[in-house]
């Protein structure tokens, strides 16, 4: 039968950084080391610096022993909970209101590019002149 386990989310376990109420993420499990900082032989400081953020990287490169990682078991108070990033809100045009403003926008495009078509026009004169006075 699984257990049942608290989830938390970043935002959560961010929030208790200090001496006195310590939480760092690792692998997925939220860990309540409070208890722990005085006797954690690297020191509290670098406890303390894997708060907020997910720690599992800066655990994994110090090597623990497998002792230590049975140690980490009995300050589980729950599960990470990564949220999806948010979904950026879309907005919404009606057929009919983008038709509207489709000769508005023509207009201005005409007006921006005049010289696209002008050139077009200019070298095809110019290249009709030559043509006829070759023959």
């Amino acid at each position: 039968m699984p257990t049942i386990t608290k989830l938390y989310t970043m935002e959560e376990a961010s929030q208790h950084n200090t001496n006195e109420d310590c939480w760092v993420v690792i692998d997925g499990k939220v860990y309540d080391v409070s208890s722990y900082l005085d006797e954690h032989p690297g020191g509290d400081d670098v406890l303390l610096r894997a708060t907020g953020k997910d720690a599992t990287d800066e655990f994994e490169d110090a090597g623990h022993s497998k002792t230590a990682r049975e140690l980490m078991e009995q300050f589980c108070i729950g599960e990470f909970l990564e949220m999806p990033p948010p979904i950026p809100e879309l907005e919404i045009v009606s057929k009919n209101q983008e038709f509207k403003n489709l000769p508005q926008k023509i207009l201005n495009l005409s007006k921006q590019y005049w010289a696209v078509p002008v050139a077009v026009v200019g070298l095809s004169v110019a290249v009709g002149f030559l043509y006829l006075r070759k023959k």
